[in-house]
C-alpha cells in the first residue's frame, strides 16, 4: 500500500517539476504581434495603404515558369554601374556554388551531387549565345530556382537579378580576344 501511495504522489508531482500544469499556458496565451503592427492600440503601427494604391514599378515581378521568363527582355541597361552592382551581388550570392569565374567550381558547388552550371564562356555543353538561353532564362532561373539551385526571388530584387544577368553576360561569358571554344562531341 505504501508503494502505491508513493507512486501516486510521484506521478502527481511530475508535472510540477516540468512546470506543466494544465493551467500553466503562458506561452500559448501571450500577445501575438504581426509584422509592422504595434501592441499599443493608441499607436497602431504602420498605416494601411491608401485605397487604389499600386506597387512601385520594379518591386514585384511575377514569373509563371521558365518558359515565360525566357520571353522577358532585360529592362536594365548593361552599363558599367549595372555590371559592377551585378559583380558585387554575384560574389555574395553565386560564388559559393558557381565560383568567382562562374565555372561551377565554388566550394559548395564541389560538394553537390549535381555540378552547378558553368556560366562562363568556357562552357562546352552549350553556347550561352544560343537563342535557347536569352537573358530572361538566367533571370528566370535565379527567380524560380532549379534542381539544386535555390530561388533568389526573396533575396534579390528584380533589378538586382537583372544586374547579375548583366555581369554574367558582359564579364563571365565574354571570351577574351583570340579564344577558340573547344569542340564538344
Amino acid at each position: 500500500m505504501m508503494k502505491r501511495t508513493s507512486l501516486l504522489v510521484a506521478l502527481l508531482l511530475m508535472p510540477a517539476l516540468a512546470q506543466a500544469w494544465p493551467w500553466s499556458k503562458d506561452m500559448a496565451n501571450q500577445i501575438s504581434i504581426k509584422p509592422q503592427e504595434s501592441p499599443d492600440p493608441a499607436h497602431p503601427g504602420m498605416y494601411p495603404f491608401p485605397s487604389r494604391s499600386v506597387p512601385v514599378p520594379g518591386t514585384t515581378v511575377l514569373v509563371e515558369d521558365l518558359d515565360a521568363a525566357k520571353k522577358m527582355s532585360n529592362p536594365v541597361v548593361p552599363d558599367e554601374q549595372s555590371v559592377q552592382k551585378g559583380k558585387h551581388l554575384f560574389e555574395i550570392y553565386c560564388t559559393p556554388c558557381h565560383g568567382f569565374k562562374g565555372y561551377g567550381d565554388g566550394l559548395v558547388g564541389k560538394k553537390l551531387i549535381m555540378q552547378p552550371f558553368n556560366l562562363s564562356y568556357t562552357n562546352t555543353m552549350h553556347s550561352w549565345k544560343s537563342p535557347d538561353y536569352p537573358d530572361g532564362y538566367i533571370f528566370g532561373y535565379m527567380t524560380l530556382g532549379g534542381a539544386v539551385m535555390p530561388s533568389y526571388a526573396n533575396d534579390l530584387s528584380p533589378t538586382e537579378r537583372w544586374n547579375v544577368v548583366n555581369y554574367v553576360r558582359k564579364v563571365l561569358q565574354k571570351a577574351p580576344p583570340g579564344y577558340v571554344a573547344p569542340q564538344s562531341n
